[in-house]
């Protein structure tokens, strides 16, 4: 059985990498996107004004995403510096 609390210890040790970041920002847009366009079309019921928009709002939003995940990848905001061990803090 794993201890859920040395399960988030090791994650929390990891670091993103750029392309997750990146990633994570497109999947995330697919969906806003869709949200986008459903909203456009209702407000405005024009289909291609509101495929317009969704297309501009996908691009501007995923640059925003990317760079607003990595100025808090170096915020230390919230986050706790772990005392380092000399083996891991779970058993197998």
């Amino acid at each position: 059985m794993f201890d859920s609390a040395a399960r988030l210890t090791i994650v929390s040790r990891m670091a993103d990498k750029h392309y997750r970041s990146l990633i994570k920002g497109v999947s995330w847009r697919i969906t806003g996107s869709i949200d986008t366009l459903i909203i456009s079309f209702f407000i405005t019921g024009k289909l291609k004004l509101a495929l317009g928009i969704m297309s501009v709002e996908f691009f501007t939003k995923i640059a925003l995403y990317y760079f607003h995940e990595r100025v808090w990848e170096k915020l230390s905001f919230g986050r706790v510096k772990e005392a380092k061990q000399d083996k891991p803090n779970f058993e197998i």
